[in-house]
């Protein structure tokens, strides 16, 4: 079972472009209801979308894709070019995280500061270094050097699953950055063009006559086509 969130936003075109937008976000919960997998929307233009080979058939759908269409808005019939850009993120898990003996280097000394004749005079005080990412901890509020030990790992293991946390959040903005670019015109992956009902999938150079369907979900000959070719050029 996979898992993706899909993000939608808005590109050139103004209000068109939002409204365009928002016509995409209902595909893609069409499709995966067609799909029975599981829509969960998030807020706006977002949602989690889980199922079998969720990510398979939709990793081919980020990038910026192209609408051309007389807007309501449009008082003398002219298509106006606008664009939304679609990210498909795998949410893999933030990795749990392991400390083995082997990553460690314990150190003790004697405690500095207020504390009377016990904390001076004992080496209570405890300095944890974790190898692998050189991150250290260092704890001498506890009278004895097991509380500090066992304090300065607690703060050690929640420090290294922020820092894994952090790892993951810049993992995912970094890759729907290369997902969706500026969501220029020029960037497109696909163009939808209402007065003609014809979809055009650019990487695969093919147009089909079915707009209004693919609209409403049907999406599975273009993701096939493009699943068979891999998706490989723009």
């Amino acid at each position: 079972m996979d898992t993706v969130q899909l993000e939608i936003r808005a590109g050139a075109g103004g209000e068109e472009a939002n409204l365009f937008a928002r016509d995409l976000f209902r595909m893609y919960q069409r499709f995966a209801e067609k799909s029975k997998w599981d829509f969960k929307a998030l807020g706006d233009l977002e949602a989690l979308i889980k199922g079998e080979n969720v990510f398979g058939f939709l990793q081919h759908e980020a990038g910026v894709h192209r609408v051309q269409r007389i807007p309501k808005t449009e008082r003398y019939g002219r298509i106006h070019t606008s664009t939304a850009s679609v990210a498909v993120l795998k949410k893999d898990e933030v990795q749990e995280i392991k400390i083995t003996p082997n990553d460690l280097r314990i150190d003790t000394y004697r405690s500095s500061g207020p504390g009377g004749q016990h904390v001076n005079k004992t080496s209570s005080a405890v300095r944890i270094t974790h190898l692998p990412t050189g991150m250290v901890v260092a704890c001498q509020d506890g009278r004895s050097q097991l509380a500090n030990r066992e304090k300065a790992m607690m703060t050690l293991e929640q420090r290294l699953v922020n820092l894994e946390k952090e790892r993951f959040a810049k993992a995912i903005r970094e890759e729907r950055k290369d997902q969706v670019g500026a969501a220029e015109r020029s960037e497109k992956i696909r163009t939808y063009n209402f007065p003609q009902n014809r979809i055009t999938d650019h990487r695969l150079n093919q147009s089909w006559q079915n707009l209004d369907q693919v609209l409403e979900g049907g999406l599975e000959r273009i993701i096939r086509s493009l699943n068979q070719k891999g998706g490989d050029s723009k």
